[in-house]
């Protein structure tokens, strides 16, 4: 199989400072796309960046706190700047708050895990919209989880958000779909070896789980792909 190419391409990927965000972002590059490497870490931003540097590829940091009102605005204005399209938008950040019952969950994690894996997510899509429309293949690509449609005990407080965030993601796709080349695709990427899921699973051998580059190689392979809009799918390969 030939390896799919994304020259010329721009693509922005965030949570891309580590896990399955990191691995998106340095699989993009690969494949010849200039990534805009986005996340709160810039020390860690900086990092990916020198290892897509070292392995031939590009790539900008731009870091942002999805929790402030106009980092993703900021981010979208210095985009457009530079560049007059944004050809894929890979949308992986997200926040696990403490899992606890319906009762217990604490507010402040919660608003916080909403801000960011829900209003995060209206604001990326209103403001890269345009240029999204611009792109001659413009492709959203959401990473979710199994529990927003298979919710479990003490597991509301993130549940919740990720069936948010599917739902935003959905609507959008209808809205575009006759009105503009741009496709949304939703992933979910199963159980994989990162930092949230080693939150969540403490006592769990983490060298039992796929590698968040296996769910990387799969983005890639989709994104390669001409897929129908609202395209849903999980990444079950083993590591």
């Amino acid at each position: 199989m030939s390896t799919p190419s994304f020259q010329g391409q721009i693509a922005l990927v965030t949570g891309a400072s580590r896990g399955i965000g990191a691995a998106t972002a340095k699989a993009l590059a690969a494949a010849g796309a200039h990534v805009i490497l986005t996340a709160r870490d810039a020390k860690a931003l900086e990092g990916i960046e020198q290892e897509i540097f070292e392995a031939g590829g590009s790539a900008t940091i731009a870091p942002v706190d999805l929790t402030q009102p106009d980092g993703v605005a900021r981010l979208a204005s210095a985009v457009s700047q530079r560049w007059d399209r944004l050809d894929i938008l890979v949308i992986n950040a997200a926040v696990l708050p403490e899992l606890t019952s319906v009762a217990d969950i604490d507010q402040k994690a919660w608003n916080k895990a909403l801000t960011v894996n829900v209003l995060a997510t209206q604001t990326l899509i209103a403001n890269f919209d345009r240029l999204l429309r611009a792109s001659e293949d413009g492709r959203i690509v959401g990473i979710t989880s199994s529990v927003a449609e298979a919710p479990r005990a003490f597991w509301g407080a993130y549940a919740s958000t990720k069936a948010a965030f599917e739902v935003l993601l959905d609507c959008h796709a209808q809205e575009v779909a006759n009105i503009s080349k741009v496709r949304v695709a939703i992933v979910n990427p199963g159980a994989t070896r990162t930092a949230m899921r080693a939150r969540a699973y403490p006592g769990e051998d983490p060298a039992s789980l796929k590698g968040p580059e296996v769910v990387a190689e799969r983005i890639i392979s989709l994104l390669s792909q001409p897929f129908g809009t609202r395209h849903r799918e999980s990444v079950n390969s083993s590591r």
